[in-house]
């Protein structure tokens, strides 16, 4: 499952949060309620399938992996960034 599910990030975070929200019972055991991975899907999709991940290696996330979410985090906002730039040379 790990490789799929890896495959699936690449081509789409929501992708792969939705595999995991089917296949897996991850994300109700990193996130206590179902608002957050919910909101987390439309928002931050890197953000949330980061810290689902990093927190499943431990049953909390420390250290080096608050690095890994807060770089999903930047990219999350970098997409958005992105998208804002990208209607402005067009308008």
């Amino acid at each position: 499952m790990g490789c799929l599910l890896v495959l699936f990030a690449f081509i789409s975070p929501r992708l792969a949060l939705f595999a995991l929200f089917l296949f897996s019972d991850l994300l109700s055991r990193a996130f206590d309620s179902w608002f957050v991975p919910f909101l987390g899907f439309f928002l931050l999709p890197w953000t949330t399938l980061a810290y689902a991940v990093m927190w499943s290696s431990s049953h909390r996330v420390d250290g080096f992996e608050w690095f890994i979410v807060i770089l999903a985090f930047v990219i999350d906002l970098g997409s958005y960034a992105s998208r804002g730039r990208a209607q402005r040379a067009n308008a």
